[in-house]
């Protein structure tokens, strides 16, 4: 599975208004500035974070986007599903009843062997994410980090 750029881009500005002191905002301008990627496009990927309930943003010269809520309570799955859906990557077209080796219709009652590993795979691989959340991630980076991203993204900290 190969998720877009954007997925990396959400979660490090997830990541970083997390740092941010509560109530901050930071907007589509700075974080895109912060990370050196066009600002339009991001401005786009952040919309879905917010109908999701994941930022909340403001609009007025001071407006920008914060968490909605805790980040205690915004996992990696809450994110990526945001902005990449949670459709599986995986979509069995039952080839296994085509062409010359096609299997007998009352042969593939079952669910084919390959779809099930590959959701298995699937519900491990959201399992995973979900048991992460932004404090989890923010529990592991240095402890100057954050003052660091507030200075450089918001010019406070």
């Amino acid at each position: 599975m190969k998720l877009p750029v954007s997925t990396e881009w959400v979660l490090h500005c997830a990541t970083s208004l997390a740092q941010l002191e509560p109530g901050a905002t930071a907007s589509a301008g700075q974080l895109a500035g912060y990370f050196d990627v066009p600002q339009a496009y991001l401005a786009k990927q952040l919309q879905p974070l917010v109908k999701a309930g994941v930022l909340a943003a403001t609009t007025g010269p001071r407006g920008g986007f914060r968490l909605a809520r805790p980040a205690a309570d915004i996992t990696f799955l809450d994110i990526v599903e945001a902005v990449d859906g949670t459709a599986p990557p995986y979509e069995c077209r039952e080839i296994r009843q085509q062409g010359r080796g096609a299997l007998p219709a009352e042969d593939c009652r079952a669910a084919c062997p390959i779809a099930a590993k590959m959701a298995a795979a699937h519900a491990s691989w959201r399992t995973s994410l979900a048991a992460v959340t932004l404090a989890d991630l923010l529990s592991e980076i240095p402890e100057w980090a954050p003052e660091r991203t507030r200075r450089l993204l918001t010019g406070t900290g």
